[in-house]
């Protein structure tokens, strides 16, 4: 049963790992034809749509209590539409998407920092080791990066800091509810739903209001919609939150690390995005601390 369990998790890992990095393609492949607040709403105005028919059609839809429903909407609002909102910004300003993903590997620094604090979970010496050594990875690489001398650049390199932030608290407020709070804790249908309709509704305004919906309706951005609604939204998420199920908030956190890579290997393939050296040697920090944060004692 054990090695059952093992084999399953890592398979989660697997399945996360490639469907959550393969968004920062998409959102590339969508924002030629619209703008961020505006693909970031479409996208979730249909992943709302789609979990309520789904709801309906299981007769699961109810109302489950402000507290239940509030606390959902937040960790939706920090881990769908703030965490995305800057990584599209970002991407808008040009910075490429393997850096993008590896400037948002700070997460689990803030969250093993923090976790002792919210959810009494311990970060023991061998993954502060590691999340300090995955932090040193990430300011290697963007350093090298930067224009210093162009203030755009240096803003749009920050620009991820927000996601970072938005993630980190999402990750530590559903990990608490998973230890201490078990009443307010929904099934993942009901807790996607109530996070997806929160962000569709945050992304509403500056998408009306500030880019007037504007979209152009090709068929590289009907299929990036496509991909980002369904392996996404729906499949990547759903593998996160079974993984916060399953292990402590800092080795979740820790597959961030995973991503750039990943990242970096898809954008070269998509779209001819360079590789440099310091972005192999970054990495490879990276990578031995992801190696030490896996370490239990």
């Amino acid at each position: 049963k054990t090695a059952t369990m093992k084999r399953s998790t890592i398979l989660l890992i697997v399945g996360f790992v490639l469907l959550w990095n393969s968004g920062f393609i998409g959102a590339e492949y969508g924002l030629p034809y619209t703008g961020p607040f505006t693909l970031i709403f479409l996208r979730y105005l249909a992943v709302t749509v789609l979990l309520l028919l789904y709801l309906l059609f299981r007769n699961r839809l109810k109302w489950v209590g402000f507290k239940a429903v509030s606390l959902n909407m937040l960790i939706g609002f920090l881990a769908h539409g703030v965490w995305l909102t800057c990584v599209l910004l970002a991407l808008a300003e040009e910075v490429p998407a393997g850096i993008v993903a590896l400037i948002v590997t700070l997460q689990p620094l803030a969250t093993g920092a923090l976790s002792g604090y919210v959810t009494n979970e311990k970060t023991n010496n061998y993954q502060w080791w590691g999340l300090i050594l995955g932090f040193l990875g990430v300011v290697l690489t963007v350093a090298f990066r930067i224009d210093f001398s162009n203030s755009s650049s240096i803003f749009g390199y920050l620009i991820p800091l927000g996601s970072v932030i938005g993630i980190t608290i999402a990750t530590l407020i559903q990990r608490k509810m998973e230890i201490n709070d078990k009443n307010e804790k929904l099934p993942l249908d009901q807790t996607l739903f109530y996070q997806s309709l929160a962000t569709m509704l945050a992304l509403a305004i500056p998408s009306i209001f500030v880019e007037k919906l504007a979209v152009e309706w090709v068929s590289e951005f009907t299929f990036a919609m496509i991909w980002l609604i369904l392996a996404v939204s729906l499949g990547a998420y759903i593998l996160m939150w079974r993984l916060i199920e399953r292990l402590d908030a800092t080795r979740v956190a820790s597959l961030f690390y995973l991503g750039p890579p990943v990242t970096m290997l898809m954008a070269w393939v998509a779209f001819g995005d360079t590789i440099k050296i310091m972005d192999i040697v970054g990495l490879s920090v990276v990578f031995l601390g992801v190696i030490l944060t896996s370490r239990s004692n």
